[in-house]
């Protein structure tokens, strides 16, 4: 599999993401609620949030691209796999719970990863997204010192961007960041056939920067005979 845009970058987000880890696993375990059954952590990264996840009662199973993150990973759970998102090594209907953490500004084809995790859900199975709010968090926005931001004319730009002088010194300029509109966010899940559910801005910053998304696979459609001939 080639290298992922994380692989040399392991250690410093491990250590980076550690300070805010225990806060958003408390928020990611509210969202999902207590559950039992086999749980996908897509795009797991450093495993900073299996324990998370497995706290809420679920089996949890780490994926990830990039062999550097899972290297740390291992060290956190003995059940992680490497793959592509957007091309899961799993058969239809695997998991109950799918959870998506951060990742939407990682991936080249967002729809294509929401698509994959619909699939490999149970019928009346979960996904969860968290993740990068693609209004007020991505490449076009600047952060301001009043906590406020500056929004600049790329947000419908999609796809990666080029380094911008407003990155800052953190995560955008070591591995990039990709541009998902809100419209392409929502229409991801319609798409897949999702039935949202849930939505919270996360955070407690006046502006959001984190958006979650609890969203559910429709129950196997009924293979009963429908119409008149129904009627007694």
């Amino acid at each position: 599999m080639p290298s992922a845009r994380y692989d040399g970058h392991a250690s410093w987000y491990d250590e980076w993401r550690a300070t805010g880890a225990e806060a958003n696993g408390r928020v990611i375990a509210d969202l999902l609620g207590p559950g039992e059954g086999p749980c996908l952590d897509l795009g797991c990264g450093t495993g900073l949030l299996l324990e998370a996840l497995a706290a809420t009662g679920r089996t949890v199973i780490g994926l990830d691209r990039s062999a550097d993150q899972l290297r740390i990973a291992s060290d956190r759970s003995n059940r992680i796999v490497q793959a592509d998102a957007a091309a899961l090594p799993f058969g239809g209907g695997t998991f109950r719970t799918v959870a998506a953490l951060w990742i939407s500004t990682d991936v080249d084809d967002f729809p294509a990863v929401v698509a994959e995790a619909s699939r490999v859900l149970t019928p009346d199975g979960v996904f969860l997204f968290y993740g990068a709010h693609p209004c007020f968090n991505g490449p076009h926005i600047e952060w301001l010192e009043d906590g406020g931001v500056r929004a600049h004319p790329t947000y419908r730009t999609r796809g990666w961007h080029e380094p911008a002088s407003w990155w800052g010194p953190y995560i955008r300029p070591r591995v990039g960041m990709r541009q998902h509109t809100l419209a392409d966010v929502l229409n991801a899940f319609i798409a897949a056939g999702l039935f949202i559910e849930h939505v919270v801005e996360a955070g407690d910053r006046a502006v959001p920067h984190n958006l979650a998304i609890r969203a559910r696979k429709p129950q196997a459609a009924s293979h009963e005979p429908q119409g008149p001939e129904m009627i007694r």
